[in-house]
């Protein structure tokens, strides 16, 4: 069993892992939006590169969830948050060393891209150990509404560091805060062993995404989760090129959207309207808004686009609720990780289309047609979605699909948080 430290209840817990995510993510969004992308798109104009020095490294994370996921379930919690914390600290304060090429930089980014594939599936994987199933959705939820608030500060913020200070004084005050977000972690989270026995092999990593993608409504929900919102994210990756100097509005209205719609999904929408108003029609109001930007909209039209948008991303509650239904215990943080690897993969694949498009047309052009592309995959995925939700799912958490622990593995059940 899981032992958990004197006087800390699950609630302390969560409070603790939802506080050091938010900081992280608020980092994030200071150091990688503000900072990187001015400075690349000042060095060179490409609405391209800066595009990808946003969401470009998130391509990395197809080589950690090809080589190094399995980590997810071997490692302590709390040790790998604290010590993936620590360095991307290290690594953003050397993004801030005067002079370093961009190749350098973008092969930093490319590490950090990596690991984090790992980070996603420790976090997530340790909030589904910390509470129960019937309340993931729910948990799940004030997570994103925790990160939603610090994105909207760390925009704000972010902005104001590169017009204060510099963006290179913007990157170093983030490789503090990741310190911050270390610090909370050791001191709120509680010492829990690995969900899983043995070494992280890559082998093991290879096999279990097999099991994981061999089971058809697995793939539809993977599907779903992972290429709708990454077409959209290219969309956002073009707001540096599209509004230079009103990037960080239009990233901050996403991110009330985003508020908005995992707050009334989460605490609102009731189980039995969640698959009646369930996820494809939130992809289609993800993707919709953004047919505006054909006509080049003027900036007040573009901000209330974004956010009305932005509200669809909720849409992924919904589908993760649906994916914990259909993954043993032992295997939710690769699942989750596998999740995570995959969307972050196609926003980065897709940063890299859109900013090609961009360069090509121009970035309204470019995210009418990533839009576009957006509504017409989730069209495609819609009868799957629905045919899983007449069916019925199995309840979030239950141990389905035991196929998928092998003899031999050293896979065990998790004790109660």
């Amino acid at each position: 069993m899981t032992r958990r430290r004197r006087g800390q209840s699950p609630a302390t817990v969560s409070r603790h892992t939802h506080s050091s995510r938010s900081v992280d993510l608020g980092v994030q969004t200071a150091a990688r939006v503000h900072c990187r992308a001015t400075l690349v798109y000042a060095a060179t104009g490409s609405p391209l590169l800066a595009a990808l020095s946003m969401f470009g490294p998130l391509l990395a994370q197809v080589i950690g969830a090809s080589f190094l996921l399995s980590a997810a379930d071997r490692l302590p919690p709390r040790a790998a948050t604290v010590g993936l914390a620590l360095f991307f600290a290290v690594a953003t304060t050397t993004l801030a060393v005067p002079g370093l090429p961009v190749g350098a930089t973008f092969a930093i980014l490319s590490v950090q891209g990596m690991l984090g594939s790992v980070g996603g599936g420790v976090r997530y994987g340790l909030l589904t150990e910390i509470l129960p199933a019937e309340g993931y959705l729910l948990g799940r939820s004030v997570l994103n509404m925790c990160a939603g608030c610090l994105q909207i500060c760390g925009y704000a913020f972010g902005a104001v560091l590169v017009n204060v200070l510099t963006p290179r004084g913007a990157l170093l005050t983030g490789a503090a805060l990741f310190v911050v977000a270390a610090v909370v972690a050791r001191v709120g989270l509680a010492r829990r062993r690995p969900r899983a026995n043995g070494r992280p092999f890559a082998s093991d990593t290879w096999r279990t995404n097999a099991r994981l993608w061999a089971e058809k409504p697995r793939r539809v929900v993977y599907l779903a989760l992972w290429v709708p919102n990454g077409l959209v994210v290219g969309c956002e990756s073009l707001f540096v090129s599209f509004a230079p100097r009103h990037a960080g509005l239009l990233f901050a209205c996403a991110a009330v959207g985003m508020l908005a719609g995992d707050t009334l999904t989460g605490r609102f929408l009731p189980g039995h309207w969640r698959d009646r108003f369930g996820a494809p029609q939130l992809l289609l109001l993800l993707a919709a808004p953004y047919l505006i930007f054909v006509l080049h909209p003027a900036l007040p039209v573009a901000l209330a686009a974004v956010a009305v948008g932005s509200i669809g991303f909720s849409a992924n509650l919904l589908l993760q609720e649906r994916l914990m239904s259909l993954v043993p215990s032992e295997l939710k943080g690769h699942a989750l990780g596998l999740h995570s690897s995959g969307m972050f993969t196609m926003q980065g694949v897709a940063a890299a289309v859109a900013g090609g498009i961009a360069q090509l047309t121009s970035p309204a052009t470019a995210m009418t047609v990533m839009a576009t592309a957006s509504a017409a995959v989730t069209l495609a995925l819609t009868r799957g979605l629905r045919r899983m939700a007449a069916a019925g799912g199995v309840p979030a958490g239950a141990d389905v699909g035991r196929e998928l622990t092998d003899k031999g593995k050293g896979l065990r059940s998790t004790g109660t948080a």
